[in-house]
């Protein structure tokens, strides 16, 4: 594997070109501009972080369309995830906007939200995630997540964070919209700096909902 020197603006160009025309014809004739200018530099981006956050999963660039009603084969973006637990990590995304950096927990089963509220309840763990997130908005980027539009069973609006109570999950994340440093070793520096601002809420999340056995 060649070392990262940065993504080519031809990547850029490609997923806006498929979101355009996004049929088997058009992949077919233009696959070895993705695997030349997206695929292969993600993968060399992934190995040079692998030694500080862990291997990382470089996902297909098919999309699952058995159950849904977008036909449309191929994903207009490419990602790729290093998992510290279930659904759980660091996450990285190439797309005609440019690059998406994000972290924290995109799922949850019943009762690991349980333990993440019980969490944010405390006002020990709830006052550090408060501080995180505090932190994290002020760094520009943005806290997302699944979130109820009602109070949580159990919980009162007037609890001082209810605002993270009504979260089933937590993300936080940043676009970096075309910027000039793309094609350039700057996007390896730029990516382990986001990644590095978005590990205390992932260590936390670790920490509260568990790491895999």
């Amino acid at each position: 594997m060649t070392a990262f020197s940065g993504f080519p603006v031809a990547a850029l160009d490609f997923y806006e070109d498929l979101e355009a025309d996004n049929s088997k014809s058009w992949w077919t004739a233009h696959k070895a501009v993705y695997d030349e200018s997206v695929h292969a530099p993600m993968a060399a981006l992934l190995a040079e972080l692998e030694p500080d956050f862990g291997q990382a999963k470089l996902f297909r660039p098919y999309r699952d369309v058995r159950f849904s009603k977008d036909k449309s084969p191929y994903k207009t973006h490419q990602g790729g995830f290093c998992a510290v637990g279930p659904a759980l990590g660091y996450y990285v995304q190439l797309d005609a906007r440019g690059l998406f950096v994000a972290g924290g927990f995109y799922q949850a089963d019943p009762d690991r939200v349980a333990r993440f509220r019980a969490a944010v309840d405390s006002d020990l763990r709830g006052g550090q995630l408060e501080t995180i997130t505090r932190d994290l908005e002020a760094a520009k980027f943005e806290i997302g997540g699944d979130r109820l539009k009602t109070t949580p069973r159990g919980y009162t609006v007037e609890h001082p964070r209810i605002e993270l109570l009504r979260h089933k999950s937590l993300t936080a994340s940043h676009l970096y919209a075309s910027p000039k440093w793309l094609d350039t070793r700057r996007t390896a520096t730029e990516v382990r700096e986001a990644w590095e601002s978005l590990r205390p809420l992932v260590e936390w999340a670790t920490d509260v909902i568990g790491a895999p056995a």
